[in-house]
């Protein structure tokens, strides 16, 4: 299989999972500015891997001064320089009772429309702002502060401080703001979740540069808990990629632990009466089981012994599923 291939054939899997989640549980998750989101974000993947700027363009199939063009556009408003269209123009109808859909067009005329009327419906989708009419006479306004928080009682907050708490683990001691940016939570919000953590002794408090930085050191979602689920689904998700990503650099990894990362994948078939389908479906829940003591005795000696900055995370993830496979001819094959 090529990289090519390979690559088209992770985006098609990742592609499925989004859709999934977005739609699961009878939600209708807002996906506007998926595709933006891709792009920018693999450009500065790109970019921190120090790939320069004519080849990044290249490998998106963009002229170097398209790409600078495009990547500028979604990084923030032409506009309004140095701010996020999505920013600016929550900023400019909560200034105001409403706008209209040409009123918006002709005030954000330096961007493009198709990007205004992404961000718009974006805008509605969260449910930050709301719209009457249609047409170009489309009246939009910014939902209130008493509004907003009504909203937020109303969906309720179960798993958030969860999946937070994912988004800090394996990471370094963060600030605020960038747990905020990762989470696209405003700021208040997220300090009131760590102070919620912080009192139940999840996560941990260092002093910053200026700041004071934050840090998750376990993340244990119970089996089969009503709220979290998102968060373990996260982290074993990351844990995946991170896995994948590691092995891809093997030739950096040093001798020592070059035989400790990588990933194997077995696939039993198995039927009613087989002699080993018992041991095949329990070995999911005695790996577990093992995994889980183990977790808490190396957890135990770190807590009696200070943990070195000089160490290394062993991340180990377990994934089980069952595919029906179904050989029997359609009924007319079958009749014929």
């Amino acid at each position: 299989m090529t990289v090519d291939l390979l690559v088209h054939s992770i985006v098609r899997q990742t592609t499925i999972l989004i859709a999934q989640l977005a739609t699961s549980r009878g939600i209708r998750a807002p996906l506007a500015q998926i595709a933006n989101q891709v792009f920018l974000d693999l450009a500065t993947e790109l970019e921190r891997q120090r790939v320069s700027g004519k080849a990044s363009a290249d490998m998106f199939g963009l002229g170097l001064s398209a790409y600078r063009r495009k990547v500028q556009r979604l990084a923030e408003s032409a506009t309004d320089r140095g701010r996020s269209l999505w920013e600016v123009m929550l900023e400019y109808l909560r200034d105001r009772e409403a706008s209209t859909h040409a009123e918006l067009l002709q005030r954000f005329s330096h961007d493009e429309k198709s990007q205004v009327e992404a961000v718009l419906h974006d805008l509605c989708e969260s449910q930050l702002v709301v719209s009457s009419g249609i047409g170009s006479g489309t009246a939009y306004r910014a939902v209130g502060d008493e509004e907003l928080v009504a909203l937020q009682r109303g969906r309720g907050s179960e798993g958030l401080d969860d999946l937070v708490l994912a988004l800090m683990f394996r990471e370094a001691p963060l600030p605020v703001g960038e747990i905020a940016r990762r989470a696209r939570l405003d700021t208040e919000q997220v300090e009131s979740i760590l102070a919620r953590l912080l009192s139940e002794g999840r996560i941990e408090k260092k002093d910053g540069y200026g700041a004071p930085l934050y840090t998750a050191t376990t993340l244990i979602i119970p089996l089969g808990a009503e709220a979290g689920w998102e968060a373990g689904m996260f982290d074993h998700f990351k844990a995946v990629v991170t896995t994948v990503v590691a092995r891809l650099r093997e030739d950096s990894v040093t001798p020592t632990l070059a035989d400790r990362i990588g990933g194997s994948t077995y696939t039993f078939s198995v039927w009613p009466g087989h002699p080993l389908a018992d041991e095949v479906y329990a070995t999911l829940g005695r790996l577990r089981a093992e995994l889980s003591d183990m977790r808490k005795r190396v957890a135990k000696v770190n807590r009696e012994t200070a943990v070195p900055n000089d160490h290394n995370r062993v991340v180990v993830y377990l994934g089980q599923c069952v595919i029906s496979e179904d050989k029997e001819p359609p009924d007319d094959a079958a009749e014929g």
